[in-house]
């Protein structure tokens, strides 16, 4: 029997042994979810563990760590008297993605393969490039033409290949998912695997350690395949399941306006993906995804926790970035976007916590 959890289809309920290589569900093609429903420790307890992520051992899918280069536990700094960050970029490959990438490597080291294949606009597969250098694994990471050179540098760097694809983010996911169904083939996929989500959830472990046990009012989450969100959602669901939380906060997602599929099925108040909605460039490719897979569960966790979508112009994200440089934080451009969305006052005096979810130096400043 495999040690690990199954996963499982939230739409038909398909079920897929914790130790297979399938990286969706066999009969809707969907991504998968993980049956696993943990306690988290108490804040007490907490104290003297290990200063990463692996300190809520109890709340992970995994074994003892194997791979950890010291992922997680980043800083937490005011931006106004209600307001936070988060400063995921101190990351060991400078984005938050490292978070979720740990875990996928582990799980490839438990699976076995022959290669791991993965798909990104850049960070992740910079996270998962870097995780497999970590565990000797070969490893091919396919990118859309337009990725910043020094995230594609980043990647090769860690050793991994690289494939341009001709085409946008979606033509470089369906890439990856044809090499993903050759034999012996590790898709590491930072949306259709749930582990990926466990690994992202320790950002609202962590701000409930330091914050004393407490959350803020708001989550301002920037949302493209919404990974860090629903990350999110699963660490308040647990926190609160045991006791350990008495309010649960309301997630705000930010997309940027040029590319907003979920913005505008919510504002449509529709519960999937609606239609299909204009797509125009943007500085915040990370999270210019015109068709999430996740979209329903997306806007569902938004809905359940009393939450909103928000829409960012380019000029927002433009001088959000600078904004945030001045006060010594250079962050990469989608990493601006929920600042650009609540430092004119759109919280209305509620405490929050925004992301800065990747280094300035991935890409450079945002150009007018």
């Amino acid at each position: 029997m495999s040690p690990l959890p199954d996963r499982y289809c939230p739409t038909d309920g398909v079920r897929v042994p914790g130790d297979s290589l399938a990286w969706c569900c066999p009969t809707c093609h969907g991504p998968l979810d993980l049956d696993f429903s943990p306690t988290p420790a108490s804040l007490k307890s907490l104290t003297g563990r290990v200063n990463s992520l692996w300190r809520y051992a109890e709340t992970l899918p995994m074994p003892a760590p194997t791979l950890s280069l010291g992922e997680g536990r980043t800083p937490l700094v005011p931006l106004t008297d209600k307001v936070s960050a988060k400063l995921d970029f101190l990351m060991p490959t400078l984005s938050f993605k490292d978070r979720g990438a740990v875990l996928l490597a582990e799980l490839a080291l438990l699976s076995g393969p022959r290669r791991v294949v993965a798909d990104s606009s850049g960070n992740a597969g910079t996270s998962v490039a870097a995780y497999c250098a970590r565990a000797r694994l070969p490893c091919t990471v396919y990118v859309p033409l337009g990725t910043s050179a020094k995230k594609l540098e980043q990647i090769e760097a860690h050793g991994a290949r690289v494939e341009l694809v001709d085409g946008n983010r979606e033509a470089a996911g369906r890439a990856a998912q044809r090499a993903a169904d050759e034999p012996d083939t590790f898709y590491a996929s930072h949306v259709y695997n749930p582990y990926f989500l466990h690994g992202t959830k320790t950002y609202v472990h962590e701000l409930w350690e330091d914050l004393g046990g407490r959350l803020p009012e708001v989550l301002v989450l920037p949302v493209g395949n919404g990974t860090l969100l629903l990350g999110a959602a699963l660490a308040i669901a647990e926190l609160f399941g045991a006791g350990l939380l008495d309010r649960r906060p309301a997630l705000w997602a930010v997309q940027a306006a040029a590319v907003a599929p979920l913005a505008h099925a919510w504002a449509e108040g529709a519960e999937e993906l609606t239609g299909t909605t204009p797509v125009a460039p943007t500085h915040a490719e990370g999270i210019a995804i015109p068709r999430p897979p996740r979209a329903r569960q997306i806007l569902r966790a938004v809905r359940d926790s009393g939450g909103t979508f928000l829409t960012v112009t380019e000029d927002g994200i433009r001088h959000a970035q600078l904004d945030l440089a001045s006060r010594g934080l250079y962050v990469e451009s989608t990493g601006a976007a929920c600042w650009a969305a609540v430092r004119e006052g759109a919280l209305g005096g509620k405490s929050a916590v925004v992301p800065l979810c990747g280094a300035g130096l991935k890409s450079g400043l945002a150009q007018p």
